[in-house]
Protein backbone atom coordinates (compact mmCIF):
# COMPACT_ATOMS: atom_id res chain seq x y z
CA UNK A 1 0.00 0.00 0.00
CA UNK A 2 1.36 3.49 -1.04
CA UNK A 3 2.17 5.93 1.89
CA UNK A 4 0.38 9.15 2.75
CA UNK A 5 1.73 11.84 1.35
CA UNK A 6 3.38 13.77 4.18
CA UNK A 7 2.32 17.09 4.82
CA UNK A 8 4.55 19.36 5.95
CA UNK A 9 4.72 21.46 8.75
CA UNK A 10 4.11 24.91 8.64
CA UNK A 11 4.48 27.64 10.68
CA UNK A 12 0.39 28.28 10.97
CA UNK A 13 0.29 24.05 11.89
CA UNK A 14 3.41 24.68 13.93
CA UNK A 15 1.13 27.53 16.53
CA UNK A 16 -1.77 25.09 16.30
CA UNK A 17 0.57 22.16 17.66
CA UNK A 18 2.42 25.13 20.20
CA UNK A 19 -1.36 26.07 21.13
CA UNK A 20 -2.41 22.56 21.70
CA UNK A 21 0.43 21.14 23.74
CA UNK A 22 -0.95 23.64 26.85
CA UNK A 23 -4.55 21.80 26.61
CA UNK A 24 -3.87 18.40 26.52
CA UNK A 25 -1.85 16.20 29.42
CA UNK A 26 1.06 14.57 28.72
CA UNK A 27 -0.25 11.22 28.57
CA UNK A 28 -2.91 12.25 26.31
CA UNK A 29 -0.17 12.27 23.28
CA UNK A 30 -1.13 9.35 21.49
CA UNK A 31 -2.91 8.96 17.90
CA UNK A 32 -6.35 7.80 19.10
CA UNK A 33 -6.54 10.58 21.62
CA UNK A 34 -10.12 11.37 20.26
CA UNK A 35 -9.26 15.43 20.65
CA UNK A 36 -5.84 14.49 18.57
CA UNK A 37 -7.83 12.62 15.98
CA UNK A 38 -10.30 15.63 15.74
CA UNK A 39 -7.67 18.46 15.81
CA UNK A 40 -5.13 16.32 12.90
CA UNK A 41 -8.05 15.46 10.63
CA UNK A 42 -9.13 19.26 10.70
CA UNK A 43 -5.36 19.99 10.14
CA UNK A 44 -5.07 17.18 7.54
CA UNK A 45 -3.09 15.61 8.88
CA UNK A 46 -2.92 12.47 10.50
CA UNK A 47 -3.24 11.79 14.34
CA UNK A 48 0.21 9.84 14.69
CA UNK A 49 2.34 13.17 13.30
CA UNK A 50 0.37 15.13 15.48
CA UNK A 51 0.72 12.82 18.58
CA UNK A 52 4.48 13.15 18.09
CA UNK A 53 4.53 16.26 17.42
CA UNK A 54 2.89 17.30 21.09
CA UNK A 55 5.95 14.37 22.35
CA UNK A 56 8.45 15.90 20.40
CA UNK A 57 7.70 19.42 22.09
CA UNK A 58 7.39 17.98 25.41
CA UNK A 59 11.34 17.58 24.63
CA UNK A 60 11.82 21.31 25.22
CA UNK A 61 9.54 21.98 28.09
CA UNK A 62 11.53 23.05 30.89
CA UNK A 63 8.96 21.66 33.62
CA UNK A 64 8.90 18.26 32.03
CA UNK A 65 12.63 18.05 31.49
CA UNK A 66 13.15 19.17 35.72
CA UNK A 67 10.71 16.37 36.40
CA UNK A 68 12.47 13.65 34.04
CA UNK A 69 10.03 13.90 31.63
CA UNK A 70 11.84 13.36 27.92
CA UNK A 71 9.11 13.59 25.83
CA UNK A 72 10.80 12.37 22.65
CA UNK A 73 13.94 13.51 20.93
CA UNK A 74 12.95 14.48 17.14
CA UNK A 75 12.42 17.90 17.97
CA UNK A 76 13.34 19.45 14.63
CA UNK A 77 15.73 22.96 14.60
CA UNK A 78 11.94 24.52 13.51
CA UNK A 79 10.43 22.85 16.83
CA UNK A 80 13.17 24.84 18.94
CA UNK A 81 13.03 28.07 17.07
CA UNK A 82 8.90 28.12 17.28
CA UNK A 83 9.00 27.10 20.96
CA UNK A 84 11.51 30.10 21.97
CA UNK A 85 9.99 32.64 19.79
CA UNK A 86 6.16 31.15 20.96
CA UNK A 87 7.08 32.08 24.45
CA UNK A 88 8.78 34.87 24.18
CA UNK A 89 6.43 36.45 22.02
CA UNK A 90 3.27 35.04 24.15
CA UNK A 91 1.42 38.10 23.63
CA UNK A 92 0.99 37.85 19.95
CA UNK A 93 1.67 34.50 19.46
CA UNK A 94 -1.08 33.37 22.36
CA UNK A 95 -3.81 35.31 20.26
CA UNK A 96 -2.94 34.28 17.18
CA UNK A 97 -2.54 30.28 17.97
CA UNK A 98 -5.85 30.20 19.40
CA UNK A 99 -7.84 32.29 16.33
CA UNK A 100 -5.61 29.38 14.23
CA UNK A 101 -7.07 26.78 16.78
CA UNK A 102 -10.22 28.16 16.64
CA UNK A 103 -10.73 28.34 13.01
CA UNK A 104 -10.33 25.02 12.73
CA UNK A 105 -13.67 24.42 14.20
CA UNK A 106 -15.78 27.52 13.67
CA UNK A 107 -15.18 30.70 11.70
CA UNK A 108 -17.81 32.26 13.94
CA UNK A 109 -15.95 34.59 16.36
CA UNK A 110 -18.91 34.43 18.76
CA UNK A 111 -18.54 31.06 19.75
CA UNK A 112 -15.19 29.69 21.67
CA UNK A 113 -13.45 26.24 21.29
CA UNK A 114 -13.48 24.78 25.00
CA UNK A 115 -10.69 22.18 25.75
CA UNK A 116 -11.62 22.18 29.62
CA UNK A 117 -13.18 18.49 29.05
CA UNK A 118 -10.19 16.69 27.51
CA UNK A 119 -12.03 14.20 25.96
CA UNK A 120 -13.91 16.50 23.06
CA UNK A 121 -13.90 19.80 21.92
CA UNK A 122 -16.89 21.83 23.04
CA UNK A 123 -17.89 24.75 20.90
CA UNK A 124 -19.41 27.54 23.21
CA UNK A 125 -21.21 30.69 23.13
CA UNK A 126 -19.01 33.65 24.06
CA UNK A 127 -19.12 34.63 27.71
CA UNK A 128 -18.53 38.41 26.88
CA UNK A 129 -21.38 38.85 23.71
CA UNK A 130 -20.33 41.50 21.14
CA UNK A 131 -19.88 44.76 21.77
CA UNK A 132 -21.63 46.00 19.01
CA UNK A 133 -22.89 45.18 15.53
CA UNK A 134 -19.80 43.73 14.80
CA UNK A 135 -16.65 43.82 17.12
CA UNK A 136 -13.24 45.32 15.73
CA UNK A 137 -10.17 42.85 15.41
CA UNK A 138 -8.76 43.90 18.29
CA UNK A 139 -11.27 43.19 19.96
CA UNK A 140 -11.51 39.62 19.21
CA UNK A 141 -7.72 39.43 19.87
CA UNK A 142 -8.02 40.71 23.11
CA UNK A 143 -10.67 37.54 23.58
CA UNK A 144 -8.91 35.23 21.75
CA UNK A 145 -5.76 36.40 24.53
CA UNK A 146 -7.93 35.83 27.44
CA UNK A 147 -8.93 32.60 25.86
CA UNK A 148 -5.63 31.05 25.87
CA UNK A 149 -4.10 32.43 28.72
CA UNK A 150 -7.54 30.50 30.47
CA UNK A 151 -7.52 27.27 28.37
CA UNK A 152 -3.70 26.99 28.95
CA UNK A 153 -3.32 27.64 33.15
CA UNK A 154 -6.93 25.55 34.04
CA UNK A 155 -5.53 22.30 31.89
CA UNK A 156 -2.10 22.67 32.84
CA UNK A 157 -3.16 22.41 36.18
CA UNK A 158 -5.65 19.29 35.58
CA UNK A 159 -9.09 21.49 35.34
CA UNK A 160 -8.92 21.50 39.43
CA UNK A 161 -8.41 24.50 41.95
CA UNK A 162 -4.42 23.97 43.27
CA UNK A 163 -5.39 24.60 46.60
CA UNK A 164 -8.57 23.24 47.11
CA UNK A 165 -9.17 20.88 44.60
CA UNK A 166 -12.18 22.22 43.36
CA UNK A 167 -12.68 20.51 39.83
CA UNK A 168 -15.81 21.97 38.06
CA UNK A 169 -14.76 24.54 35.16
CA UNK A 170 -17.16 27.02 35.62
CA UNK A 171 -15.95 27.62 39.28
CA UNK A 172 -12.48 28.20 38.68
CA UNK A 173 -10.02 31.13 37.38
CA UNK A 174 -7.37 31.52 35.86
CA UNK A 175 -5.87 33.95 38.42
CA UNK A 176 -2.77 36.37 37.24
CA UNK A 177 -0.23 36.96 40.21
CA UNK A 178 0.86 39.82 39.18
CA UNK A 179 -2.19 41.61 38.27
CA UNK A 180 -3.94 42.05 34.97
CA UNK A 181 -4.05 45.37 35.51
CA UNK A 182 -0.93 46.92 36.37
CA UNK A 183 1.40 44.15 34.24
CA UNK A 184 -0.36 44.40 30.93
CA UNK A 185 3.07 42.74 28.91
CA UNK A 186 2.35 39.61 31.93
CA UNK A 187 -1.25 38.93 31.09
CA UNK A 188 -0.89 35.91 28.75
CA UNK A 189 2.54 34.40 30.75
CA UNK A 190 0.73 31.36 31.82
CA UNK A 191 3.80 31.32 34.48
CA UNK A 192 1.97 34.86 35.80
CA UNK A 193 -1.18 32.18 36.80
CA UNK A 194 -2.94 29.68 39.11
CA UNK A 195 -5.69 27.61 38.19
CA UNK A 196 -8.38 28.82 41.66
CA UNK A 197 -11.69 28.76 42.43
CA UNK A 198 -13.71 31.99 42.42
CA UNK A 199 -13.55 31.66 45.95
CA UNK A 200 -9.44 31.69 46.20
CA UNK A 201 -9.43 33.85 43.75
CA UNK A 202 -11.05 36.95 44.90
CA UNK A 203 -8.63 35.59 48.38
CA UNK A 204 -5.94 35.90 46.24
CA UNK A 205 -6.67 39.03 44.39
CA UNK A 206 -7.73 40.90 47.43
CA UNK A 207 -4.58 39.44 49.51
CA UNK A 208 -6.09 37.80 51.63
CA UNK A 209 -3.83 34.70 51.43
CA UNK A 210 -0.18 34.30 49.24
CA UNK A 211 1.80 31.35 49.00
CA UNK A 212 5.46 31.41 50.89
CA UNK A 213 8.22 30.50 49.33
CA UNK A 214 7.38 26.57 48.99
CA UNK A 215 4.10 27.21 47.81
CA UNK A 216 2.75 26.70 50.63
CA UNK A 217 -0.84 28.83 51.85
CA UNK A 218 -0.14 31.80 53.72
CA UNK A 219 -3.67 33.07 55.53
CA UNK A 220 -3.52 36.84 56.06
CA UNK A 221 -4.14 38.19 59.34
CA UNK A 222 -6.78 40.12 58.13
CA UNK A 223 -9.26 36.88 57.41
CA UNK A 224 -7.90 35.31 60.23
CA UNK A 225 -9.28 38.32 62.28
CA UNK A 226 -12.70 36.36 60.80
CA UNK A 227 -12.26 33.31 63.05
CA UNK A 228 -13.68 31.00 64.11
CA UNK A 229 -15.46 30.68 61.57
CA UNK A 230 -16.61 27.33 60.31
CA UNK A 231 -17.16 28.29 56.96
CA UNK A 232 -13.33 29.86 56.54
CA UNK A 233 -11.84 26.80 58.62
CA UNK A 234 -13.52 24.57 55.94
CA UNK A 235 -12.67 26.87 53.00
CA UNK A 236 -9.14 28.43 54.03
CA UNK A 237 -8.06 27.71 57.55
CA UNK A 238 -7.39 23.57 56.88
CA UNK A 239 -5.24 24.22 53.89
CA UNK A 240 -2.66 26.78 55.49
CA UNK A 241 0.77 25.82 55.27
CA UNK A 242 -0.17 23.12 52.91
CA UNK A 243 2.11 23.06 49.03
CA UNK A 244 -0.28 24.18 46.61
CA UNK A 245 -0.20 21.17 43.66
CA UNK A 246 1.95 22.28 40.55
CA UNK A 247 0.91 21.93 37.11
CA UNK A 248 1.57 19.16 34.61
CA UNK A 249 3.84 21.71 32.28
CA UNK A 250 4.46 25.13 31.13
CA UNK A 251 2.38 27.43 33.60
CA UNK A 252 4.54 26.21 36.75
CA UNK A 253 4.24 29.79 38.73
CA UNK A 254 7.47 32.32 38.41
CA UNK A 255 8.92 31.93 41.74
CA UNK A 256 9.66 36.02 41.16
CA UNK A 257 5.53 36.77 40.47
CA UNK A 258 5.20 34.84 43.66
CA UNK A 259 7.53 36.98 45.83
CA UNK A 260 6.05 40.08 44.54
CA UNK A 261 2.21 39.19 44.95
CA UNK A 262 3.67 38.16 49.05
CA UNK A 263 5.87 41.86 49.51
CA UNK A 264 3.12 44.21 47.15
CA UNK A 265 -0.25 42.69 47.67
CA UNK A 266 -0.83 40.35 50.64
CA UNK A 267 -2.44 42.12 53.35
CA UNK A 268 -0.02 41.45 56.50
Amino acid sequence: MPKAPRVEWTREHELIALNLYGKLPFGQFHYNNSVIMDVAARMGRSPGSLAMKLSNLASLDPVQTARGIKGLSGASQQDRQMWKEFHQEIDSLGPESEQLLHDLFTRDNNREVDFLERTKVCIERTRKPPSGPTETKAAVRVRRGQQFFRQTVLNSYGVSCCISGINVPRLLVASHIKPWRDFPDLRLDPSNGLCLSSLHDAAFDAGLITLDENLGVVLSPKLKGFLPSKSLNQTFVRFEGKPIRLPDKVAEPSPAFIDYHRRKIFQK
